[in-house]
């Protein structure tokens, strides 16, 4: 991703994260998760009731049954900086980027020909890439394809604390990791402050203009599931917030990738569900193969082409944030 010999500023911090569970499914859940990641080299570890209260004093930990945390190679970056580096480098191999918006796709038979764009222009090409986001349903019903993917609202919020519990770890010089909760509710250090999160308990689809935050999912959710897992979360304050949205995937919250089988040239890269940022750089390489050779050859993601959708068979994704 370099240009120049400069790279991106990604700021990875490793704190890994940990994931909490209470009901025996989140356990056996948890269970079944480690066993592929291990199986995968990845560096994580269960813990007791006990080992987890060693690890993290600030915790209260009466309610959990099990733990996993993720010792290296797990953590946070800055986004805009990872984003900012995919285009640097694509301009320096010369893409071009339009501003523009797509508002008709033109086929003949099994083969995608061109798309319209509201400007008045069209593009013509050999290969098209549907990688659109949470309208990726809109832009796939302008060539008559039916595609499960809703844009679901998510509200980010920064929270300040009037005793912060950083730097009462046991392990990694103090630091805090990122902590899913078993109520599904998220926090993360920032800095001096805390990011944080939730799955709604009323999630559904919206406008694909709808960007107003709901606050009441901090008071309603997010503080009580906080204040219940650590005393030093019961006096915080909010001192930012905002949303976004996810592409999801309304079958298993998992990518669609691949062609459609009716248009051999049409290409979809969509419904990540809230992982785009993680699976973007393997969605790339592995489009990129697709378009080339015909096939995945470094990874094979086959699990996820558009078969599933057609035929209605979940690949289900168990541990959605």
């Amino acid at each position: 991703m370099s240009v120049n010999g400069n790279g991106p500023s990604l700021k990875f911090h490793e704190g890994g994260y940990l994931f909490l569970a209470k009901s025996d499914l989140q356990v056996e859940t948890m269970r079944q998760n480690n066993s592929v990641q291990l199986a995968n080299n990845a560096d994580v570890v269960l813990w007791s009731t006990l080992e987890l209260a060693n690890a993290f004093p600030h915790l209260n930990v009466s309610d959990i049954k099990l733990a996993s945390y993720g010792r290296s190679g797990e953590g946070w970056f800055d986004n805009v900086g990872f984003v900012d580096g995919f285009k640097r480098k694509a301009l320096d191999l010369g893409v071009k980027f339009l501003k523009d918006e797509v508002v008709g796709l033109n086929k003949d038979k099994r083969v995608l020909k061109s798309i319209n764009l509201k400007s008045g222009k069209k593009i013509c090409s050999g290969h098209f890439i549907n990688a659109s986001g949470a309208s990726a349903a809109k832009i796939a019903g302008y060539a008559g394809i039916e595609l499960p993917v809703a844009p679901r609202k998510r509200t980010v919020f920064v929270f300040d604390c009037e005793n912060s519990p950083q730097g009462t770890a046991s392990l990694n010089n103090g630091l805090l990791p990122l902590m899913v909760d078993n109520t599904g509710v998220y926090c993360r250090p920032e800095g001096k402050v805390f990011i944080t999160g939730c799955v709604p308990h009323n999630d559904f689809n919206v406008d694909y203009d709808d960007f107003n935050p709901n606050y009441a999912e901090f008071e309603d959710i997010i503080w009580p599931a906080l204040a219940n897992r650590s005393k030093y979360f019961e006096a915080i304050k909010v001192k930012n917030y905002w949303a976004g949205h996810y592409a999801y995937n309304l079958l298993d919250q998992n990518m669609i990738l691949g062609c459609h089988p009716e248009l051999e040239n049409f290409y979809f890269a969509n419904g990540f569900s809230g992982h785009g940022l993680q699976q973007a750089p393997a969605t790339g390489r592995a489009l990129s193969e697709l378009i080339i050779y015909g096939a995945f050859r470094s990874l094979d993601l086959s699990p996820f082409c558009f078969e599933r959708i057609l035929e209605n068979k979940p690949f289900l994704e168990k541990a959605i944030v």
